[in-house]
């Protein structure tokens, strides 16, 4: 539906959504945005001209369906998917998509470090209806000379920018605010630099002697980006990966420069979020969700997590779930699920499922603890439905209607169960619900 709203613009000296809010013009995503989110279109427009909201849209995505991440939408959730050197096949990474896109991601990265990588985005792309996000630096990577990050120059990491962005890519994550200065942060760290894109940019600036590449050519990557309507996602290079390591002063100087980077992407209204932590104390997390406000001037904040603890090795999706929902609550505006393989190994279709829905959770627990408008309507149905024994309504209200009624099924599978007044937790003698129906009736209501 995109095709003819682009094509009215290709002649604009920028194609941003930000450059179009600030002109004062409502453009069809925006007014697409608004209507989903219920919101009023000029809120968003003007939410977009602060640089408070941002709509991830690249014009060369035409079948994309419009989505906002902020302080102002329904807070959101990113399924990350990639194949690695071991296992590339772009129709899993393409099933993987169709996975993300049942169970409700709002946006999904690909994070492919493997030969056939522009195969692999080819694929996912054509597959999504919403925004795909990238690392373009592990391209970048993968076809140095000898995979050697030393091998790397600037001409490199814009032709690879700019590649992605005309096949599609709608953000771009990149690790521009860990500069030359913040590396003896990270040596005194527990666990140092856990972020792959950093820790590539760290051994390239460390051997070299050289501030980061991506700081450097930061203007040509913004003009890039204002061309295709590319947004950036400014990585936390030096987030914590250890609770150790979090709230340190390695995390929270290279924060302070990233908002110097919004601040400059908005001069040449390049639509900016933020990443944030990765691992923090339950206790620390409303001081990190305020802190990144203020140092990026309200810019849409993207955590990946954070986890509450380092020890769910296995079980991290409920760990991190837990941060997440906190974190919403306090102000990010999207949460980078973790799979219950976070830490172990490359996840499969069914990690990807059990990782979006433990977000999903996250998300909607923190939209009704701000007091979004209509949040908690699915939820007051979803009781309607418990309380008058409507099986299958229970089943469509779920965020997971399959695994819902598998789990019913399991025990009590007959069509006539689906109209019991009890489950198999309870049985017929002992469910509350009947009996307190059954108190209402007495007192004649």
């Amino acid at each position: 539906m995109r095709t003819e709203w682009i094509k009215k613009r290709l002649s604009d000296r920028a194609r941003t959504q930000m450059y179009y809010a600030k002109a004062g013009k409502i453009t069809e995503e925006i007014s697409y945005v608004a209507q989903n989110e219920g919101l009023e279109e000029d809120l968003v427009r003007k939410e977009i001209a602060k640089g408070r909201l941002i709509i991830p849209a690249n014009i060369n995505h035409k079948h994309l369906k419009p989505m906002a991440i902020g302080l102002a939408a329904r807070c959101k959730v990113n399924a990350n998917i990639g194949a690695s050197a071991l296992a590339s096949d772009p129709q899993e990474e393409a099933q993987k998509t169709c996975i993300s896109l049942k169970y409700g991601a709002d946006t999904i990265m690909d994070l492919s470090v493997c030969a056939n990588a522009d195969e692999v985005r080819k694929a996912v792309i054509a597959a999504s209806s919403v925004p795909i996000g990238t690392v373009p630096m592990y391209q970048i990577v993968q076809e140095a000379k000898n995979q050697d990050p030393l091998n790397v120059s600037i001409d490199d990491i814009l032709r690879a920018i700019e590649a992605q962005a005309k096949q599609g890519v709608s953000y771009f994550t990149i690790h521009a605010g860990f500069l030359k200065r913040l590396l003896p942060y990270a040596a005194r760290r527990k666990m140092g630099v856990v972020s792959r894109g950093g820790s590539l940019i760290g051994a390239w600036m460390a051997s070299r002697n050289a501030e980061n590449p991506f700081f450097t050519a930061y203007d040509e990557i913004l003009d890039i980006c204002r061309s295709y309507d590319a947004s950036l996602s400014l990585g936390d290079s030096l987030r914590p990966g250890c609770l150790a390591d979090a709230s340190d002063e390695a995390q929270l100087e290279e924060l302070k420069i990233l908002g110097e980077l919004t601040l400059r992407a908005w001069e040449k209204d390049v639509q900016v979020m933020i990443e944030g932590p990765g691992h923090i104390p339950l206790n620390q997390i409303e001081y990190n969700m305020k802190i990144e406000r203020r140092y990026c001037h309200d810019a849409p904040f993207y955590v990946l997590g954070p986890l509450v603890t380092d020890i769910g090795a296995g079980y991290d999706h409920i760990s991190s779930a837990i941060g997440a929902t906190l974190a919403g609550m306090h102000g990010a505006s999207m949460l980078c699920y973790v799979t219950p393989k976070e830490h172990l190994g490359l996840p499969n279709a069914g990690d990807v499922r059990e990782g979006i829905i433990a977000h999903k959770i996250a998300a909607h627990s923190a939209d009704i603890a701000r007091g979004r408008s209509k949040a908690r309507e699915r939820d007051d149905s979803m009781s309607d439905a418990r309380f008058n024994f409507d099986w299958n309504r229970q089943f469509e209200l779920a965020l997971d209607p399959e695994r819902a009624k598998e789990y019913h099924d399991e025990t009590l599978p007959q069509e006539n169960f689906k109209s019991a007044e009890f489950c198999s937790m309870c049985g017929p003698k002992f469910c509350a619900y009947k009996i307190s129906r059954s108190l209402t009736e007495a007192n004649g209501n």
